[in-house]
């Protein structure tokens, strides 16, 4: 997240919450698509990563961004953490680790969402290259210790980091070592919204074990496919997971609001100071909890997005639905990530589609495959096959809903093509782990330096 809001609209009653959610809705005509990708600054020479002070770090390269792309500074007591488009497009922020972060714009196509990325890592490039800086494309770094990895000045992630011990033991390392690639999406009405809530559950493992792209650790295999997925199973329950309660019936705006207000808080904002209040939750907040702690005591609607900017179940609702499931990747692999959520939610057709491919799947089954694709992904079995199988039903039922969208680039290509690095992966039966393990054992001769020729941008 870029930034975060001061909205000092006060909340009257939960009714309210719904209602901030329920604005989301709009027709399928002004639906848009926004992708967000991370990925880590090494020293090129030194592979080593990039603090983010100095004449070759973090602020650095922002800095340099903010000179070629003239957009606002965002900033956390003094120091610059990140970009804002101040045409309202997209914005430029770090992660706790430095992961370097474009939250794209809200786009019409496909086609325009891969010019962003490409003029993003072109711009990037640009003031990187000249400070001796390369980015990776990767889930997780393959190398670096938690403790080599640098920590960002931004308030949020101080309270964050002293919190995640005491509510899991690898909420650290997903702050600090984890990549991922994400898409935001539209409803246009809470029926929708649920529709594509559901189907985005059930097959986020599916999209997981697709792009699973984190086999490597402390500079050796870590048994996983994703290590990055496994890492989200002891973060945070109160805040993580599959959200089975979802598939409940009577599901919709409220069953959300009732889960997230009583999810322990982070922080609440008020100006530019952030006050701790973990353990506090929502819904305690509402009933004046805070009232010796924070000034003026009640919470706004800038509190609660704030507080809807902390939950990470696999798929998060806000104004939009955000599918949370896949790992950082190379270059391909920004765009197909987007395409193949796309060509499954925006054509009502597919949606139906998937949502009869999914509809059956016990609460039991969708816990399984969470469990198990961190380590298996593709050859995770499934009922009577494997998630190989259930991952190519899903790419063909995409196909055909980028295809009956019909949205053309200049060369009359449509969507499909950014589909294809997906198409090859399981028509191979492999997942962009899978291939770099077979590199890792063969021509990098099991050094794992070569992860960083390989998979930078």
């Amino acid at each position: 997240m870029a930034r975060d809001t001061v909205d000092s609209t006060p909340i009257e009653g939960v009714s309210e919450l719904a209602a901030t959610l329920d604005s989301g809705c709009k027709p399928d005509d002004r639906f848009r698509i926004g992708t967000e990708h991370e990925k880590f600054g090494f020293f090129r020479d030194s592979l080593k990563p990039i603090p983010y002070g100095g004449p070759r770090g973090i602020e650095a390269v922002l800095k340099g961004m903010e000179g070629l792309l003239g957009w606002e500074r965002i900033s956390d007591n003094g120091n610059i953490i990140g970009l804002a488009d101040p045409v309202g497009g997209g914005a430029i922020s770090i992660e706790p680790g430095g992961q370097f972060e474009l939250s794209g714009a809200p786009l019409e196509n496909l086609h325009q969402t891969c010019r962003e990325t490409n003029s993003h890592l072109a711009q990037v490039r640009q003031i990187a290259e000249p400070l001796g800086i390369g980015f990776l494309g990767l889930g997780m770094t393959p190398t670096w210790t938690r403790d080599e990895v640098p920590v960002m000045p931004k308030s949020r992630y101080e309270i964050m980091t002293r919190y995640m011990p005491k509510v899991g033991s690898l909420g650290l390392d997903m702050m600090y070592r984890t990549s991922t690639i994400q898409v935001n999406l539209d409803f246009s009405s809470e029926a929708d919204m649920v529709t594509k809530l559901r189907v985005g559950l059930a097959l986020q493992p599916i999209a997981t074990a697709i792009f699973a792209n984190s086999p490597f650790t402390d500079g050796r295999p870590n048994g996983f496919k994703s290590f990055r997925a496994e890492i989200w199973k002891d973060t945070d329950a109160d805040r993580t997971g599959p959200m089975p309660f979802a598939f409940e019936p009577g599901f919709g705006f409220e069953a959300y609001v009732d889960w997230a207000i009583d999810v322990p808080m982070y922080f609440v904002k008020r100006g530019d100071t952030y006050y701790d209040v973990t353990g506090t939750t929502f819904r305690a907040f509402m009933n004046g909890a805070l009232k010796d702690t924070v000034p003026d005591g009640l919470p706004t609607i800038g509190d609660w997005n704030n507080h809807l900017s902390t939950l990470f179940p696999d798929v998060r609702l806000k104004k939009y639905l955000e599918m949370r499931g896949a790992d950082g990747g190379p270059w391909r692999r920004i765009c197909a990530l987007p395409a193949l959520w796309v060509g499954l939610l925006y054509d009502r057709g597919v949606l139906d589609q998937a949502w009869q491919l999914v509809r059956d799947w016990t609460a039991e089954e969708r816990e399984a495959l969470r469990n198990e694709v961190p380590r298996l992904a593709l050859q995770t079995p499934f009922r009577s096959g494997t998630v190989l199988d259930i991952a190519r039903e899903t790419v063909a039922l995409s196909r055909e809903g980028l295809k009956r969208r019909a949205r053309l680039n200049d060369g009359g290509q449509d969507e499909r093509v950014h589909l294809a690095t997906v198409e090859e992966g399981v028509a191979a039966g492999l997942s962009p782990a899978d291939q770099m393990l077979k590199r890792y054992e063969g021509a990098w001769n099991r050094d794992l330096s070569r992860a960083f020729e390989d998979y930078a941008y």
